[in-house]
């Protein structure tokens, strides 16, 4: 009964989906060169919000676990698993007031309405990950925006979303750069659970009733360790919690 009601769900869920993709492009620019940054973030965080209400089609359940005093006042360094598209949502609704920003692969930053948007002119980094020099590069001055604006970065250093929940080696030079430009920063570990299950079948259907959890750990100062330590402890205190 559960695979047969996947199948109109995932239509409905897509509708909506789409629906929300093309929606919010032309509102995103209307934020953007109107009000400027803020009511750009502004639209971003709504669009994400709706983003996972499409998600409640299929009975897809949010936990966001963040029993962490965060500090605004300072950049954050939030490091995550990644199991699918949908990790993203969550992260920028529920950490909108650290103003998340992403460390993402350059082929995004064109073609998806709203979404590719964003990643262009809400301060996000693209990088093409064929050219180690020029993404070192432009990380290098990801970092000093956001030490200069007390945003923050959001890095998935397995690069690639799991297919199965099981974690994938991390790499790390984005992240011990990172540490190495943002001494003043805080890293903030996140282990998410469940979301590779949506796509258990493939893109269609998807899977209904999935209970996303995301779990926000302590945070970790920069200047509280070297960058390979770091790099370390960040990725056994990820790891310990996917189930």
């Amino acid at each position: 009964m559960k695979k047969i009601l996947s199948y109109p769900l995932t239509v409905l869920f897509y509708f909506f989906f789409f629906l929300n993709l093309l929606v919010f492009h032309p509102i995103q620019w209307l934020c953007l060169n109107l009000g400027g940054y803020q009511a750009h973030k502004k639209s971003v965080d709504i669009f994400n919000f709706f983003l996972m209400r499409c998600l409640n089609v299929l009975g897809t359940r949010f936990t966001f676990e963040n029993p962490q005093d965060i500090p605004i006042e300072k950049p954050c360094i939030f490091i995550s698993n990644h199991q699918g598209m949908y990790d993203i949502p969550p992260i920028i609704w529920y950490l909108r007031k650290h103003h998340p920003k992403f460390v993402s692969k350059k082929e995004l930053g064109k073609g998806i309405p709203s979404i590719s948007f964003n990643l262009r002119h809400g301060g996000s980094v693209l990088i093409d990950r064929k050219n180690k020099r020029e993404s070192l590069t432009k990380m290098a001055k990801f970092a000093k925006y956001l030490n200069e604006t007390n945003r923050s970065a959001v890095i998935f250093p397995e690069g690639t979303r799991s297919r199965d929940g099981a974690p994938k080696r991390f790499a790390v030079s984005g992240m011990q750069l990172l540490f190495k430009q943002m001494p003043e920063a805080l890293i903030v570990p996140i282990t998410i659970n469940n979301s590779w299950k949506l796509f258990k079948h493939g893109n269609f259907p998807m899977e209904p009733g999935v209970h996303i959890k995301v779990k926000v750990h302590e945070p970790i100062p920069v200047a509280s360790g070297d960058p390979e330590s770091l790099a370390a402890k960040v990725e056994r205190t990820i790891i310990a919690d996917i189930k």
